[in-house]
């Protein structure tokens, strides 16, 4: 019989209460924790409990749209939507959102069992509710269980390799880890805590899914191709926008904790997991990203506030490397030097000799090992081999190709061939001299780095200074690139040092106020040493211990003999004096110039740097006509004694300027 009105009561609706409302029985003698089925009508009226419903229908009905879609666009294995969000959003999304899905399905099997032993109804009634939750509960802890499998079989985290189990086979140790976290959400018993996280994971999992459809109807991809027609982007991007709408109506604390929770995930697997390529929707976007930046780009110069340093790092010119080494290791971690925080790309490339049909598979193996190199050396860069009868064709064709639009490289990075005539490597003095003489032709700068085996990395801290001696106008490039050493932690400690040659003594304060000046406006902290011609001159005298004296007289000796056997060999074959297939015009007066000159550099050097923590100083150009021989042993003589030195020619542009 049922109670009289004035014998029901309704508790007033609180805050907490959100959009259900709980109908409370207070007659005498009934358990305070019995209530009927929630009434939406109670709280929001008809018109508003309407609006409720269709808002709820509208998002599982947009969902099921791009479901249907992703689902209709090539095979699936198994995962469910874990499958369809991963491969579309990448493996850190379709991870975090994957594990997620997982915990709800995981409490929502102990919701149904926790809701079984809490709902009071008559026996029949009581036998129908128990097989329903029963059921439902059995479904998701057998449904949960092999979402973990397929999370962890796609290898991306290492610690769910426990939970790994053959096609076919039973995930035992998956389930029992389902039922642990299903037994723990039973024994709270608190079903007002366990159903807004089911419903915030489910949420997140259809928004997931919409994301996903959203992603992939934008790009347009050429293998975006489904057979379910009715989709489009905006669909799904209202879909999604609604999920997250929903989860913030419902509890916006439970939302919040559910998204850090994706997050933290998401956070964890870009640290620890293994990269992955599964063709997703992300790198479509990098790509045509790439694409646009591009075109935008032109083909113009750069302006030089603008301009980034994208070196070409010659990996293997010369020297001598085990084979299962595709890189000096010192080359690496000088790359990242020149780049500030890192930020820019590097090309690093290496030279195979032979026939590119015969030696194809090798520098596809090859680019693979250097690649991987790269990644291991924490550095932003790119492999690239290339298959050529010798380096100097090879790496004239790299300097005509390589890069797109203005993302070529713009300096060439090479270690300086020190071991040329110990080894007597007589090919290397062509090879180097060609190599020079296509980057002036292509105005790519270039960047030779001598003590290379000594070179610092990222722990080793430097102390004293780095000095430049500037030669010739370079465009600013060897300041940019003390200033980019600056950077680092390793020289961080060290000071700049500016030398400059006058002519005249006279001429020595106005230089040093101009070169001030200059390195003010380009808001560079340097010291200004100017060195006169006649201290230069007195530098080279002979009178130090440690003078390069002698290095000079035995590279006139060496260069002697070699132009005696050049001139015999012409003789003997009626030819003209010819190297590397041109022919060469042999001047001693100018030879001996070239040899006077860079002892006087070579002595100064000595005089103010011997301390430095590194040493800049201008590279010349090669002389016309004269045998790449000579040319080597004017660099050996500059290069002299002097243990850390970058050697460094700029191009025909400015890469500093003095303006905002």
């Amino acid at each position: 019989m049922p109670p009289k009105p004035s014998q029901q009561r309704y508790r007033p609706v609180e805050p907490h209460d959100g959009a259900v409302v709980q109908m409370e029985s207070m007659e005498s003698g009934a358990s305070a924790d019995s209530s009927t089925a929630p009434r939406i009508v109670g709280m929001g009226g008809v018109w508003q409990s309407l609006v409720l419903c269709a808002f709820c229908g509208a998002c599982t009905f947009l969902t099921g749209l791009s479901l249907s879609a992703i689902a209709t666009n090539g095979a699936m294995k198994g995962g469910g939507p874990y499958y369809l969000i991963g491969r579309a959003l990448g493996p850190e999304v379709g991870v975090s959102i994957g594990l997620c899905f997982f915990l709800g399905n995981a409490v929502a099997g102990a919701m149904l069992l926790t809701a079984t032993v809490a709902w009071p109804a008559p026996a029949v009634i009581y036998i129908g509710i128990i097989l329903s939750t029963l059921g439902a509960a059995l479904q998701s802890l057998t449904g949960a269980p092999r979402l973990l499998v397929a999370i962890a079989n796609d290898d991306i985290l290492p610690i769910l390799n426990y939970f790994k189990a053959y096609e076919g086979s039973e995930p035992h140790l998956a389930t029992l880890f389902t039922s642990f976290i299903c037994i723990g959400c039973v024994v709270i018993g608190n079903l007002d805590l366990i159903t807004p996280t089911i419903t915030m994971f489910f949420l997140l999992c259809y928004a997931g899914v919409n994301l996903s459809c959203f992603l992939l109807d934008l790009l347009d991809a050429p293998s975006w191709r489904p057979r379910w027609k009715l989709h489009h982007w905006s669909l799904s991007l209202i879909g999604a926008l609604l999920c997250i709408v929903i989860m913030f109506m419902i509890s916006w604390t439970f939302t919040v904790v559910s998204l850090a929770l994706a997050s933290l995930i998401y956070y964890y697997v870009s640290l620890k997991g293994k990269a992955g390529d599964w063709g997703d929707g992300f790198k479509s976007a990098y790509f045509q990203l790439a694409l646009r930046s591009l075109r935008s780009l032109g083909a113009n110069q750069v302006h030089p506030k603008n301009w980034y340093p994208i070196p070409l790092i010659f990996c293997r010119p010369w020297g001598r490397l085990p084979e299962d080494v595709p890189c000096h290791p010192k080359l690496a971690d000088f790359a990242n030097f020149m780049k500030k925080k890192g930020r820019g790309m590097s090309i690093f490339v290496s030279i195979i000799d032979g026939d590119y049909h015969e030696s194809a598979e090798d520098a596809k193996t090859a680019c693979r090992q250097l690649s991987a190199y790269i990644d291991y050396k924490r550095c932003e860069g790119v492999a690239e081999i290339i298959v050529a009868p010798s380096v100097s064709h090879g790496f004239r064709s790299i300097v005509q190709t390589m890069g797109l639009g203005n993302l070529k490289p713009n300096i060439v990075v090479m270690r300086y061939p020190e071991i040329w005539r110990h080894e007597n490597l007589t090919q290397i003095p062509s090879t180097f001299v060609s190599i020079i003489n296509d980057c002036i032709t292509a105005n790519k700068a270039v960047v030779t780095v001598k003590g290379l085996d000594e070179w610092p990395n990222e722990y080793q801290r430097q102390y004293g200074t780095i000095d430049l001696y500037w030669i010739v106008r370079d465009g600013g490039l060897m300041l940019l690139l003390s200033q980019l050493l600056l950077t680092k932690d390793s020289f961080e400690s060290c000071k700049i040092q500016v030398f400059c040659i006058a002519e005249e003594d006279t001429e020595a304060e106005e230089l040093k106020a101009d070169v001030k000046k200059f390195l003010y406006d380009l808001r560079m902290q340097a010291e200004v040493i100017v060195v006169t011609m006649r201290s230069f001159e007195a530098h080279a005298d002979g009178s130090r211990k440690d003078d390069p004296q002698e290095a000079y007289t035995s590279a006139q000796q060496r260069i002697g003999v070699y132009l005696s056997e050049m001139k015999e060999a012409a003789q003997r074959e009626g030819w003209p004096l010819m190297e590397g297939g041109k022919q060469v015009v042999v001047n001693e007066q100018k030879v001996n110039k070239f040899l006077n000159t860079m002892l006087k550099l070579n002595a100064t050097i000595l005089k103010h740097s011997r301390m430095a923590a590194v040493v800049l100083v201008s590279l010349p150009a090669p002389p016309l006509n004269q045998p790449a021989y000579c040319y080597m042993e004017y660099m050996d003589l500059l290069v002299e004694n002097v243990p850390r030195m970058l050697i460094v020619r700029g191009y025909r542009r400015d890469v500093v300027t003095l303006f905002t």
